[in-house]
């Protein structure tokens, strides 16, 4: 797999690439920066998780309105995040589309383990498959939710 090769989905007015350079990283910094699992996120973080990611971006008549990323070795392993769908978008499908573009890349047929971790529309990942990981001793984790709120701002 050429991981550098670019897959777009459409319907309607919308658009779903996976073309770095479409993405507006200024409109993703926006979202993330005031969702709950990324807030105070500073742009030069949100641009090299972009860089270093195979990425969703959603758009209608060219504007962004949605980002979706896998953090992936491209061969067993995806850790699925920053999902979103700008709220005057939400309950359009958009959301579930998202996910199938994202199952139907090329990449994710291959992958042994994909992985995600949610607050917010358990409801649409239970619907692809994904289950909650409640078995003891099993997944690990070290999270700091507040280490982009406690960054010390320049001067």
């Amino acid at each position: 797999m050429n991981i550098s090769e670019k897959n777009e989905w459409r319907k309607d007015n919308y658009l779903i690439s996976t073309d770095r350079k479409k993405l507006d990283v200024q409109a993703i910094h926006r979202y993330l920066t005031r969702s709950t699992w990324a807030k105070g996120i500073n742009q030069s973080i949100v641009g090299a998780s972009i860089e270093n990611s195979l990425c969703f971006g959603v758009y209608h008549d060219e504007a962004q309105i949605g980002f979706a990323r896998l953090i992936t070795d491209y061969a067993t392993f995806a850790y699925l995040c920053d999902v979103y769908i700008l709220e005057e978008y939400q309950g359009e499908g958009l959301g579930r589309w998202i996910m199938e573009c994202i199952h139907d890349h090329p990449v994710f047929e291959q992958l042994r383990r994909i992985m995600l971790f949610t607050t917010t529309a358990p409801w649409l990942y239970k619907k692809f498959g994904y289950e909650p990981v409640n078995q003891e001793n099993y997944a690990w984790t070290i999270t700091r939710p507040d280490i982009y709120a406690n960054e010390k701002k320049p001067d």
